[in-house]
């Protein structure tokens, strides 16, 4: 990719579109960054972008004229539908995605993974066995660090792991990862991609340019992955915690097992997964595939899965008080996510959920919810919407908030020793919070309180 002196429109001024702009003008681009947002909203965070020679154009997206941008890169929170991005597809002027940029500049065997659920939780697995195994390990993209930030430091006796959404592979030409694992797709994200036929299409896309030696790595037990087998040229190896397989990774008497090349290798027990659930054991399975392709011995991988106990906003112990658990599963942003947490658990759940709709039903959440939860708490802009979902399911005890703190306080006050108190909004939490990572920190703060009002109550 020619980058010296060329004219980029980077639309976005987030964390991915801050970083692909620095990162292009450090290449030479003539760059300029765009975002409808006005600049007091940014509160001095770019700067630094503008002193390096970075343009900007703040408050309203700039008219896309002719001959104006060689390209333009889209950060993945911007739909296709916003004008500059929208011109520039009818003019025929590239389109890009910090992804894409990256892959440009990577040296290192790429491992990447998608799916609507488990992403983060695998992705940060399958580095960890990496490290064990003494790779020099980079874990980025839609986890939360940018590719372009740190690509060019590894090499190709190094590894890079990668999270990956279906906006980020909206944008993708020549991105090929030496394994691509899809873990599953249910419902998500149909009011960006229109309907579940375009967002399978989208996460198609990871294994879209890979070749004969390249491993695709797909969910056996999801048969929309699982039809995804006849789509891919790179070898596939599946993961089930249902069947067992011919090749790939599975679950025999207890025991996650890989198959492969004429061998078989019993890797680790199930029940001895420090992450609970069985979404958590199908998110092992698929870790042990991806290592295990790439020449990661059983022992390591087993290493790793004895000591991993999971990722933050992901079934996240925070806090016991009187005998209730209170566990941050903020990460749980659609239905199917939450249907996995609520599943985790037997103990009788006062579970808290609600914020913004992203085109979900909400049926099969509550009903699998009825059969555990004490009480549900209701906020958000679809509150009345997960209400009347919650009562449609049977769910007598339903308490509507007017705010996330009230939430958790109702929530506290509705459990009884033995319960576990659950934040799993099965919803995206724009309409209160920038982000989930910050809707389950304030979750945490809340219980911390909470902790520390209780512990000075029985002194």
């Amino acid at each position: 990719m020619e980058i010296q002196n060329k004219r980029v429109l980077v639309v976005g001024a987030g964390k991915t579109g801050t970083a692909v702009a620095a990162f292009l003008k450090r290449k030479g681009a003539l760059v300029t960054l765009t975002d409808n947002k006005r600049r007091e909203y940014f509160q001095g965070a770019l700067d630094v972008l503008e002193n390096s020679g970075v343009g900007l154009a703040l408050g309203g997206y700039p008219e896309l004229e002719q001959d104006t941008s060689d390209f333009l890169v889209v950060s993945p929170g911007v739909p296709p539908t916003v004008p500059p991005v929208a011109s520039a597809m009818e003019r025929g002027v590239p389109v890009l995605g910090e992804l894409e940029i990256a892959y440009v500049y990577t040296s290192a065997p790429l491992v990447a993974i998608t799916g609507t659920n488990g992403k983060t939780t695998t992705t940060t697995l399958v580095g960890e066995i990496f490290k064990g195994a003494g790779y020099k390990t980079l874990v980025a993209g839609n986890i939360g660090l940018p590719l372009v930030d740190r690509v060019e430091e590894y090499g190709p006796g190094d590894i890079i792991v990668a999270e990956v959404s279906s906006f980020q592979l909206e944008t993708v030409r020549h991105f090929r990862p030496r394994v691509a694992a899809v873990l599953n797709i249910t419902p998500d994200h149909l009011d960006r991609h229109g309907d579940m036929e375009g967002y399978t299409r989208a996460k198609s896309l990871i294994f879209a340019n890979q070749g004969s030696g390249d491993f695709t790595v797909l969910n056996f037990d999801d048969p929309a992955t699982r039809n995804m087998a006849g789509l891919t040229k790179g070898k596939v190896i599946f993961f089930s915690r249902r069947h067992i397989l011919e090749e790939g990774a599975f679950v025999r008497d207890g025991q996650i097992v890989f198959r492969g090349n004429s061998c078989e290798t019993v890797v680790y027990p199930a029940d001895k997964l420090q992450i609970p659930g069985g979404h958590n054991l199908e998110n092992a399975l698929a870790a042990t595939a991806c290592a295990a392709v790439m020449g990661v011995t059983a022992a390591t991988v087993a290493g790793t899965l004895g000591n991993f106990t999971g990722v933050a906003h992901r079934l996240e112990f925070v806090a016991e008080i009187n005998g209730v658990k209170y566990v941050n599963d903020s990460k749980g942003t659609n239905p199917d996510a939450s249907i996995k947490a609520v599943e985790a658990y037997e103990q009788p759940l006062v579970l808290i959920a609600g914020g913004r709709n992203k085109g979900n039903d909400f049926s099969e959440f509550t009903g699998k919810a009825a059969a555990r939860a004490r009480a549900v708490v209701v906020l958000g802009e679809c509150a009345a919407e997960m209400a009347d979902a919650a009562r449609r399911a049977g769910i007598k005890n339903i308490l509507q908030a007017g705010d996330f703190r009230e939430a958790v306080l109702l929530a506290h006050r509705a459990a009884r020793p033995g319960d576990v108190v659950l934040l799993s909004p099965a919803c995206a939490s724009w309409d209160m919070f920038n982000s989930y990572e910050e809707r389950g920190d304030y979750f945490k703060q809340i219980v911390s309180e909470l902790a520390g009002k209780s512990k000075v109550s029985s002194q």
